[in-house]
């Protein structure tokens, strides 16, 4: 279980930088409080991404196990 946790942390540490960075750049440009305006939707979105990855994990797994099934199949 620790171990899913720091998957779902690290995991999604990356992926919520990367699209908070970019939408928020899409939607603001690059203004003087980009930075801050960026770290805010990061530190807001973070937190419900790698509760949700823990969650939908295990359940992502099997489905990813049951496609691989089928496409070696």
């Amino acid at each position: 279980m620790l171990a899913r946790l720091i998957l779902a942390v690290l995991m999604t540490a990356v992926m919520v930088c990367m699209v908070t960075l970019v939408v928020t750049f899409i939607n603001l440009g690059l203004r003087g409080d980009f930075v801050e305006q960026w770290a805010k939707a990061y530190f807001i979105s973070w937190p419900i991404a790698a509760a949700t990855a823990f969650i939908i994990m295990p359940a992502a797994r099997r489905l990813t196990d049951a496609i691989m099934k089928r496409i070696n199949t």
